[in-house]
């Protein structure tokens, strides 16, 4: 045996260490923090509102009878607003403003209200009814089964 095999290998160093473990941490971060933005989906004038007699699959999110005919409510948490425009028809649409992608919050005879500039929406097909938007909402898709409506 030469004293060359005997030879112990060499120590990690304390910053290589460091540099793996760091760079796996950014590594699981961008891996969690990745996902679709389906930003690119524009307003579509409608919203996606599915009739059907079995599960929506999504989230719960109100009674039929939680929707104000002519008005709405927003969802903040799930970021959508769901709006009743005429008896028994529901619309959903994103709550994020296109303007500067501030949260609307309030809809109201008709209308859905950005508070940051003042934009103002359709409750019946997203689109601008005041600016400074120049772009609609975005439709969400949401499921009206019996008296419940689900978010996708």
């Amino acid at each position: 045996m030469s004293s060359e095999s005997l030879k112990p290998a060499p120590a990690l160093c304390r910053r290589t260490l460091l540099a793996a473990l760091g760079g796996a941490g950014i590594a699981a971060t961008l891996t969690a923090c990745g996902g679709s933005d389906d930003s690119s989906s524009g307003s579509s004038g409608s919203s996606d509102v599915s009739e059907s007699s079995g599960s929506g699959g999504g989230a719960a999110l109100a009674k039929t009878t939680d929707i104000p005919e002519g008005g709405g409510k927003v969802f903040a948490d799930q970021k959508v607003v769901v709006t009743q425009p005429t008896a028994g028809e529901f619309k959903a649409y994103s709550t994020v403003c296109p303007h500067q992608k501030q949260q609307v919050n309030s809809v109201a005879d008709g209308t859905i209200t950005c508070p940051a500039h003042g934009s103002q929406f359709s409750a019946a097909d997203g689109s601008v009814k005041k600016g400074p938007a120049t772009s609609g909402l975005t439709a969400a898709k949401i499921t009206v089964s019996g008296d419940s409506i689900t978010l996708g």
